[in-house]
Formats: C-alpha cells, structure tokens, sequence
C-alpha cells in the first residue's frame, strides 16, 4: 500500500473495476486540491487520484450503495483531526476499549480523520482512513464497532487500502473471507 505514490497499473485498474473510461464525472486536481487545502490534508493515493481523475463517486460498488462523492463523504468530517483507533473495537455490549471516555472515543471515531466512501446499509458504512496511523486504511464502522480491512488485521484475505478493497470487491469476494482462526 503506497499512500504516497498513485501507480498508473493501479488507477487503471481502478478505472476498470468501476467502468469509466472517460473521466467525466472526476472532480479534476484543481478541486482536489482546494478539498484538500479546506479541510488541511493530503488524501492517501490512490484514492487521491482516482476522485481526480477517475470518478468522484458511482452507483457501481463497492460499496453496496455505491461510492459517495467525496464533498459528501468528507465535507462535515473533521478531516486533518487523527482518527482515534489502530484496532477493532466492538463497543456494543459494553467493552469500554481501554479509554477512560469510551463515549467520547466513539464520537471521534465516525468524526474524524476518515472519509466516508459509502454504506452496505443497516449502519454499517467504509471509511478512508485520511489523517492518523492507520492513514490509506479502509475501516467498516457501525453502530455495534469499528474493524480495519486487510488481511493484516485478520478477517478477510485482501490486500490494505483503497486499491486493496475495491479489488476484494471486484473480485467478487466476500467482504470477511478469511478462514476462522
């Protein structure tokens, strides 16, 4: 996962997997960079990327809704704010995560550092991880939790980041395919 480089093999296959070959519906580096300067930071690539000049959203998945545009993902988030976790968390049932104010903890964690790139409906929305040690990470947060997606945390078989996520998906996986442990 490279947050900082958007290789051409990459967004190519990006642009694939979501059917667009003329870039019409991209938002154009100008915009990304005045999202960017608003909300003080730098989007991972190759998300970056691919909203300049790809697609700024699509009713083709992933997610099961579709991606949101990125103002809509990310315009009332508090962007350059890090977000709050480095590990699943399963708030629901009380586990208090270790924080001293889990509550508070939570509000951060669909708050900031992270765009919302859409939902698989009953709550359970991706996040781009954009600010914070787990930047260029997807996380699935719902109102039972938060778990990061790749298989370095376990639970499914894909690779990390954006890239990583929307491969899983084309390939016609499902989301937690990881055998049991």
């Amino acid at each position: 996962m490279n947050n900082d480089l958007a290789e051409p093999g990459v967004v190519a296959a990006l642009r694939q997997a979501f059917g667009v070959d003329d870039g019409e519906s991209a938002l154009g580096w100008e915009a990304v960079r005045a999202f960017e300067a608003e909300h003080q930071v730098v989007l991972p690539e190759p998300y970056r990327t691919f909203v300049a000049e790809v697609t700024d959203g699509s009713y083709q998945g992933p997610p099961e809704y579709g991606l949101v545009g990125l103002a809509e993902g990310g315009g009332r988030q508090r962007l350059s704010e890090p977000f709050p976790l480095t590990r699943m968390w399963l708030w629901e049932g009380g586990d208090d995560g270790g924080y001293e104010n889990p509550e508070a903890v939570i509000e951060r964690v669909v708050r900031d550092g992270s765009i919302v790139l859409g939902t698989d409906g009953c709550g359970m929305d991706w996040h781009l991880i954009v600010s914070g040690p787990h930047r260029g990470h997807i996380w699935l947060i719902t109102g039972e939790g938060a778990a990061p997606f790749g298989t370095e945390f376990g639970h499914t078989t894909a690779e990390p980041g954006f890239a990583g996520w929307v491969r899983h998906w084309a390939d016609g996986r499902e989301w937690f395919d990881a055998p049991p442990a």
